[in-house]
């Protein structure tokens, strides 16, 4: 089964733009949120893709992704998502051994930014840029999926 194990930290300045080595325009919408899933459906580029993930309090999760054609990816995103829409762009950056992902988000979560490593176990060491601030990894309101739901715009309406 496919395991997705990854630590996601906020960004603490632009050093990283000058490593960018490719940026690809993301729009994503969730189908279905519960207890034991979430099932999404991503545009990516020109590609599209449906995967599947299952909630865990465990390190990693299980996640299944396959692609789907673009034009029937845009129909779901327009007639399934409604407004549970998470806009991002992002920047793949190397760093030693790793490649980072930094998403830059738009539209209702503009002004958040943020970076993912993947690893292929949790006890992998990751050295960390200076770029990097604090590790958000298992808090859920930076999930994408939450971010569709309480878009990071509104945050402040809420404290």
């Amino acid at each position: 089964m496919p395991l997705e194990i990854e630590r996601k930290f906020l960004v603490r300045n632009n050093h990283w733009r000058a490593l960018v080595t490719k940026s690809v325009h993301f729009c994503q919408g969730y189908l279905c949120r519960d207890e034991e899933k979430t099932i999404r459906v991503r545009v990516a580029g020109n590609q599209a893709f449906i995967t599947l993930k299952a909630q865990s309090n465990a390190p990693g999760r299980e996640e299944f992704e396959y692609p789907i054609p673009p034009e029937d990816a845009h129909y779901m995103l327009k007639h399934f998502c409604g407004k549970l829409i998470v806009e991002k762009i992002r920047h793949y950056v190397p760093w030693e051994e790793f490649i980072w992902e930094i998403d830059e988000f738009q539209g209702q979560n503009a002004g958040l930014v943020l970076a993912e490593v993947e690893l292929s176990n949790w006890s992998q060491v990751v050295p960390l840029p200076e770029w990097i601030g604090e590790e958000v990894t298992h808090q859920e309101r930076y999930y994408n999926v939450n971010l569709a739901y309480h878009p990071y715009g509104k945050w402040q309406e809420l404290t």
